[in-house]
């Protein structure tokens, strides 16, 4: 992307959309819905001004909202609304890959589940990629095809959803589930937290960058910086210890 050319980059733009994580600021407030679809439109020249307003009602149609809806400022819709038109924002270009930033987290449990349940039928209906970038396991669990856990911008584990939270091999991806809150009061945390905070991003440690906090590092986690290396079919890691079967014995 960094090699395209000004012309190149406008058009390459039209493959990769962004889903917000607030809705409400990522919306123009003084412009109405069905100007705002249109507006992608038209600036990509996907349309004519007099073909603008079916293709709004289509996108609104796909994101199941009502035509009506076009006519209405952001303000006056709810927050799952919202979040609609910015989802139905970002396909009308017809993309390759939408970033999704934490894209339920401003919305209440039980339209999150809405729009969860929107987005996966998206991905089969219209053959997109959703990147979804989020701190809730919940939702990763619900979404994700395959999971990459990042610890101070670095991908520390790789692999299909159902591996990552059956056998996790990373302490931190393993820490990470363990904080998991479930509803047994009876439960018992047989891995414990990880401690302190993480360092600034502007001071990274030496060699591995959780090794200041990870309960099992060694020597040379202080040294050098393990690179993602297959630790069992189609799941990668970057740790020293993974192989040492005895460290995870509770595995």
């Amino acid at each position: 992307i960094l090699k395209l050319s000004p012309a190149e980059l406008r058009k390459a733009r039209g493959h990769f959309q962004m889903v917000y994580q607030d809705p409400y600021s990522s919306l123009n407030p003084r412009m109405r819905v069905g100007q705002i679809l249109a507006e992608a439109l038209l600036v990509h020249g996907k349309c004519t001004r007099n073909m603008a307003d079916a293709q709004v009602e289509q996108l609104l149609q796909r994101v199941e909202l009502p035509a009506v809806v076009a006519t209405r400022y952001p303000a006056h819709l709810s927050g799952g609304q919202r979040q609609r038109v910015v989802i139905a924002r970002a396909l009308a270009l017809g993309p390759r890959v939408i970033v999704a930033d934490e894209p339920v987290s401003a919305l209440d449990v039980s339209v999150q589940a809405q729009i969860l349940n929107l987005m996966q039928d998206l991905q089969e209906e219209v053959d997109v990629t959703w990147v979804c970038i989020s701190h809730n396991l919940g939702v990763v669990r619900q979404i994700a095809d395959r999971v990459a856990v990042m610890y101070l911008g670095r991908i520390v584990e790789e692999a299909s959803v159902t591996r990552i939270f059956a056998q996790p091999l990373h302490p931190y991806t393993r820490a990470l589930l363990a904080s998991v809150p479930q509803p047994d009061p009876r439960r018992v945390m047989d891995i414990p937290p990880v401690q302190g905070d993480p360092p600034a991003a502007t001071n990274i440690p030496p060699g591995c960058r959780f090794h200041p906090r990870c309960p099992i590092a060694r020597s040379l986690c202080t040294r050098e910086d393990p690179a993602l290396a297959f630790g069992a079919t189609d799941h990668e890691v970057a740790c020293w210890a993974v192989t040492d079967t005895t460290r995870w014995s509770a595995s």
